[in-house]
């Protein structure tokens, strides 16, 4: 068995006085798919936050890649975050600018600030920004302005920022809330693919059932903070997505 990238021992996270999550245990494994499943306020997000960083536990422990990401120096942590790549909900773009920039996003990681300012005037690497697109399917996109792109051109827009980024590890909060069955499919079947093709690890909180068993290899139910059940997308049946999103609990 190949180390965990992520390890939850009673991992907990307040705010303000409320809990959002509150003693979770896991392991996330390299090149998993894992489905975080559950109704709107369960954690996902929250859980999403935590594992990259945004967020830090207020009780319990997370390691990542063996290590206690919130306890690290500045300097040590945003190496270890440079290989976990998000996408966000609200996408995160600049619309004004042409796709190629936020594309371009995805190396500021590592880019130093002059260049960054530099190739807002003449974007640089721009063969690795086009291959990116290619993999994605808007190759003919990268000098529009973002904001003339449809909601389906920009979730691609933000996955291309992530590949660009190279990732070990790809989180994903909700990427297709926006969009029709078709598009969710597409962006569904693209995802898994990347996954499949370059051994990158997903973690993605969906709200449609169907995707999450169809396409994640894992489901993680989480109800109020807590999970319900950790398992074999194929195994898990009705009764526990009852109890997932009614008001009955399992415990």
């Amino acid at each position: 068995m190949p180390e965990a990238i992520f390890v939850g021992r009673s991992l907990t996270c307040h705010f303000r006085g409320v809990t959002a999550l509150e003693g979770l245990n896991f392991c996330i494994y390299p090149g998993e798919k894992v489905g975080l499943i559950g109704a709107s306020g369960a954690g996902k997000s929250t859980l999403l936050s935590l594992l990259n960083g945004q967020l830090r536990p207020t009780g319990g422990e997370l390691l990542t890649w063996g290590e206690p990401l919130a306890q690290l120096s500045p300097r040590r942590r945003r190496r270890i975050q440079r290989q976990i790549g998000t996408i966000y909900q609200q996408l995160n773009l600049v619309d004004s600018l042409a796709v190629i920039h936020n594309v371009n996003a995805g190396h500021l990681g590592r880019w130093s600030f002059l260049k960054a300012a530099f190739s807002l005037i003449f974007p640089c690497d721009r063969p690795l920004a086009l291959a990116a697109l290619e993999q994605v399917r808007i190759p003919e996109k990268i000098l529009t302005r973002t904001d003339e792109l449809s909601g389906g051109q920009k979730q691609r827009v933000a996955l291309a920022r992530v590949l660009v980024q190279d990732p070990a590890v790809i989180l994903a909060d909700e990427p297709i809330a926006s969009l029709d069955p078709h598009l969710s499919r597409e962006m569904m079947d693209l995802l898994a693919h990347l996954c499949d093709t370059q051994g990158k690890t997903l973690v993605i909180s969906l709200h449609s059932l169907e995707f999450a068993r169809s396409h994640c290899d894992r489901l993680i139910g989480l109800k109020t903070g807590k999970i319900l059940f950790d398992q074999p997308a194929a195994t898990v049946n009705d009764t526990q997505i009852a109890h997932l999103y009614g008001h009955q609990s399992i415990y």
